[in-house]
């Protein structure tokens, strides 16, 4: 028997769990056979605080001093051509990102085209090493004398003055689940007998291509057209460029569409002077929004014991150690260092009001 039962080994259940099991038994239960197996494995592993709503930005900036083990610079460039400019100017400002000049941004990335008349830059953009930081918070949940269990896909839930969790034949009791579940928390909901609140998984693609023209990547920002309606990052030598797409799909083993990514491969073309010739690989993850797309995070106002974090959208690792934190607090009733606005946009009971008469 466990205290709290966490489902889903994505960042969002793994950190959570690791805040957990500093105050109870907490075991992790994940269906696939390695932890971070679908959108967190799949991450363009950024961290830019200023990416994201207002409660996006806020979880980023109390999780920004955690983060600084893991992170290494990178860079964040906007770009814009003419006819662009109101489209440049709110994403810069969003995400108050200075103006630089265009060959200012040329250096940085030598391949954009004639095309591009405006540019803005912020250096305070970071790579993070995604997989450390999973690790690290599984290795805090066995170090508590909590359980990692992988491969184990839950086939049933009741709920009985106590909850069970069956996977296959095994069952497990605990008097909390938290559900971490991603894609799948609608599906879990359900499976508890809790009201879904219509989390969406949507579709984001990505290939890795040579390094264009040659040159060396690696220094790099990762850079992105308004609207963000593509971006490219420089990985392991080569780049990465994903068509930004959000397109809803049922819960599933995500592959990238072919014809998203040639779309995609077509509008970031049009900024750059080297073609795409070749793709080396390409793989697609799911992020999953709530209907305002903003997180979910606490107890079910039908049943307390039942707890939500769901909802990351592309914000998972960002957000995690302020989001795990906050969750806990929640939990056993700690004092949260996350303001009460805040809390109150990201608590699923926001689902749940009644519209006014």
């Amino acid at each position: 028997m466990s205290d709290i039962i966490v489902i889903g080994g994505g960042i969002a259940g793994v950190s959570a769990a690791a805040r957990l099991s500093a105050h109870a038994k907490v075991t992790l239960i994940e269906g696939e056979d390695a932890l971070g197996y679908h959108a967190s494995g799949r991450s363009a592993a950024l961290f830019e605080e200023n990416y994201g709503l207002p409660s996006v930005i806020e979880l980023n900036r109390a999780s920004a001093a955690f983060h600084q083990p893991y992170l290494s610079p990178r860079g964040f460039l906007l770009v814009g051509r003419t006819s662009e400019d109101a489209l440049f100017e709110a994403d810069a400002t969003t995400m108050k990102c200075p103006e630089i000049s265009v060959k200012d941004a040329r250096d940085l990335v030598p391949i954009l085209n004639d095309t591009i008349t405006r540019a803005a830059y912020h250096a305070d953009a970071f790579d993070i090493d995604t997989d450390r930081m999973i690790q690290d918070f599984a290795k805090t949940v066995r170090a508590n004398g909590g359980e990692v269990r992988i491969g184990k896909p839950v086939t049933a839930i009741t709920h009985d003055k106590q909850w069970s969790v069956r996977c296959g034949d095994e069952v497990t009791t605990a008097d909390i689940i938290v559900n971490a579940a991603g894609a799948w928390a609608d599906q879990i909901a359900g499976m508890a007998g809790i009201m879904p609140i219509g989390i969406t998984p949507q579709r984001r693609s990505m290939a890795r291509i040579p390094a264009p023209g040659g040159h060396n990547v690696a220094h790099w920002p990762i850079f992105f057209g308004v609207g963000e309606a593509w971006y490219a990052k420089p990985d392991a030598g080569a780049l990465l460029v994903s068509p930004a797409d959000e397109d809803a799909v049922e819960p599933h083993d995500a592959w990238a569409d072919d014809m998203v990514l040639a779309e995609g491969f077509d509008r970031y073309a049009q900024h750059v002077t080297e073609p795409v010739t070749r793709v080396e690989t390409s793989w697609a993850g799911l992020r999953s929004f709530a209907p305002d797309r903003t997180l979910v995070l606490g107890r079910d106002p039908e049943n307390a014991s039942f707890v939500w974090c769901a909802g990351q959208g592309g914000y998972g690792f960002q957000t995690a150690p302020a989001a795990s934190q906050l969750l806990a607090d929640i939990v056993f009733g700690h004092s949260p260092e996350i303001d009460h606005a805040t809390i109150a946009s990201l608590s699923p009971a926001r689902f749940h009001e009644r519209p006014p008469c």
